[in-house]
């Protein structure tokens, strides 16, 4: 062990003499393990940033939660749209029969598109915010967070009472900054009572669950208004079901399924014509996406690497040629091959690493410069750190390897008499 730490002890030494004696030499060698670096890691840095912005975004909807509706979300729509648009849409009959059959669901709900709409309070109207119209357990479902009042009671739900609750932007467009709880705005003919206002969504990428511009209704109040006695023909709805404790999301999935055919009174031999789906569709689909992305650093960063590793291998040449007696002189004063090879192939990988540590510093800055003018925020993982780490660790190796090998296959005769 005692050796071990003298060996790197020495090829420290000998890196940071090489740096200080060679420097334009062994800038321009760092600078190419520096760019290679920078381009892996920093790709590697936005694509997962940009990964997890976008399933974050995604798992929202849950991840112990089925959506029945038309499509299945797997499958190209371009392929199937006419498949799709054959299918009738989950309807309010549905739902109910899905909630009183399905014993492993916690809580169930339905909820239907109502269009896009403008709403209108004294001299002030917002147009442009999409309506929709949810059962009871709707806001349960995907967390509602308000800022002020509350969501529907099962009474205004059941009955379609004239109420409504406003996204935060639709809210703030129509009564500023005040609480507006108890105000009643004018939409589609209809004076409708505001009883709460939802919580900012916020900033991201992909904002699946962005309330910000939106209106809810009662479900019984948008069919009235919107006269959608049958939803098989009207609007774009859906039906969504959240796994009772205990409850796997595939087994949830199976019964969904058993309960929808027989509602469609489908045949054995028949295929289904509603799509029963959950997230894992949508991020096993992104995982593989983000996974080509990745290549793509790695493809560019591997032309800056492959000019490092030839600079950093000249370096390690010159090095053992101006060692060669002192390589002489240590081997034959009993230095192992193992030694001479382990002195050269840790100095190598000191001097990639210096080029390592740099590459990841300007990604570090990029990225925190990058992610005040980005919709998300873009960061540098402790995974990615270890793995620019490694790729440095690993050039030096890979550089090193050949003049290593030259040194420690010496004669220490030859070695000692040469100038």
């Amino acid at each position: 062990m005692l050796i071990l730490l003298k060996i790197i002890w020495e090829a420290i030494r000998q890196a940071l003499s090489q740096l200080r004696t060679n420097k334009l030499r062994s800038s321009l060698s760092l600078m190419g393990i520096s760019i290679g670096i920078f381009c892996i890691i920093g790709v590697g840095a936005a694509v997962d940033s940009l990964q997890s912005n976008v399933i974050g975004s995604f798992e929202k909807l849950g991840d112990d939660v089925v959506y029945v509706n038309q499509f299945d979300w797997g499958e190209d729509p371009g392929d199937n749209y006419w498949k799709w648009r054959r299918r009738p849409n989950p309807d309010y009959n549905d739902f109910k029969a899905i909630r009183a059959k399905v014993k492993s669901a916690d809580i169930s709900s339905f909820h239907v598109f109502v269009g896009v709409k403008t709403a209108k309070f004294k001299s002030k109207s917002v147009e442009g915010a999409f309506v929709i119209g949810a059962t009871e357990d709707y806001g349960k479902m995907f967390g509602f967070e308000f800022d002020h009042g509350r969501y529907f009671s099962p009474t205004e739900s059941v009955t379609g009472s004239n109420k409504c609750i406003l996204g935060n932007t639709v809210a703030t467009e129509l009564f500023g900054s005040s609480n507006v709880v108890g105000q009643k705005i004018n939409m589609m003919g209809r004076n409708l009572e505001v009883i709460g206002v939802l919580t900012e969504t916020g900033e991201s990428l992909i904002n699946i669950m962005n309330f910000d511009e939106g209106i809810v209704l009662p479900f019984e109040l948008s069919r009235k208004m919107m006269s959608l006695n049958s939803l098989k023909r009207n609007g774009n709805s859906m039906l969504s079901l959240r796994a009772a404790p205990g409850v796997s999301r595939e087994q949830l999935t199976d019964e969904v399924t058993g309960v929808m055919r027989a509602i469609r009174k489908l045949k054995p031999a028949e295929e289904n014509n509603f799509a029963v789906n959950n997230v894992s569709i949508i991020t096993n689909l992104l995982d593989s996406l983000f996974e080509k992305i990745g290549y793509v650093g790695i493809v560019v960063g591997l032309f800056a690497i492959l000019v490092g590793i030839f600079s950093v291998a000249n370096i390690m040449f010159v090095s053992v040629k101006e060692r060669t007696n002192i390589i002489g002189i240590k081997k034959a004063l009993g230095a192992k091959r193992y030694i001479i090879l382990l002195e050269f192939l840790i100095e190598a990988s000191i001097l990639c690493l210096l080029g390592g540590i740099i590459g990841l510093s300007i990604t570090f800055i990029v990225t925190k410069i990058a992610s005040n003018y980005s919709a998300w925020e873009i960061f540098l993982s402790s995974g990615n750190i270890i793995k620019g780490v490694l790729i440095s660790i690993g050039i030096g190796i890979v550089s090193g390897i050949v003049p290593a090998w030259q040194a420690a296959e010496m004669d220490p005769v030859v070695a000692i008499r040469s100038k």
